[in-house]
């Protein structure tokens, strides 16, 4: 009877059974690079990665794995890799605490996302982050809506540190709860304090249609002013 697979083929690829040895060796010495390797750069947390320190990962990766299980590849190329790429590290770090100009093209500048509970729209504009995902990273902040946030910056790393109003000084904002902010509007109900959905400004309105002083977007929400739970 004909086997519908070749086991030997799918299992090892024709490689002998012995070949298991040599990839629990090559993976171990690979391992132990690797670990090595990212001793020596000083890796941060995960979360607190940049760009460059990305690629790095990646390029670490890549070069780990190959040698770990295909016989063809040889452990001393890819510990060469390893190498090259702790050098280019160096030297990378050490430019970026030379130059300014260079750092913030590696590393990027902190930016303001909210000013005063409204959006730097130029500065929201040039990053990646999209609304909902900004929202969320509200929200888990215990944020209801952006009158209750003074100033909030993305950092260098992607972490978003926010700087809160007091209390008393909380303003109505634009509402980032999901069952509020999709009750927007081009036609506001009645004459009520209103914030833009784009970017944030609140202002007040009579019944009917009307465009933001701000950005001349025509969608709004009507805004809230609840305090903060802490």
């Amino acid at each position: 009877m004909t086997e519908i697979f070749e086991w030997n083929r799918l299992l090892y690829n024709d490689l002998p059974e012995s070949f298991l040895l040599e990839v629990i060796f090559r993976s171990t010495i690979m391992f132990t690079v690797l670990l090595l390797t990212l001793k020596v750069a000083g890796k941060r947390g995960v979360k607190q990665l940049s760009v460059f320190e990305t690629v790095i990962i990646i390029a670490l990766g890549s070069a780990a794995g190959d040698p770990m299980f295909y016989e063809e590849v040889g452990i001393i190329p890819p510990i060469t890799v390893f190498l090259v790429i702790i050098l280019l590290y160096r030297l990378v770090t050490w430019l970026t605490g030379k130059s300014k100009r260079f750092e913030e093209f590696i590393e990027g500048k902190t930016e303001c996302i909210i000013s005063e509970g409204k959006f730097s729209i130029a500065t929201f504009k040039k990053e990646s982050l999209a609304q909902d995902e900004f929202f969320s990273e509200l929200r888990l902040k215990s944020i209801e809506h952006l009158g209750q946030v003074k100033n909030a910056f993305m950092e260098t790393s992607g972490e978003i540190s926010v700087f809160y109003y007091e209390d008393h000084d909380v303003q109505p904002g634009l509402p980032i709860l999901p069952f509020l902010f999709k009750l927007k509007s081009k036609t506001i109900p009645a004459e009520g304090i209103y914030s833009c959905t784009f970017c944030g400004n609140t202002e007040s309105h009579k019944q009917g249609n009307a465009l933001c002083s701000v950005c001349a977007k025509s969608e709004w929400v009507q805004a809230i002013q609840t305090l903060r739970k802490t």
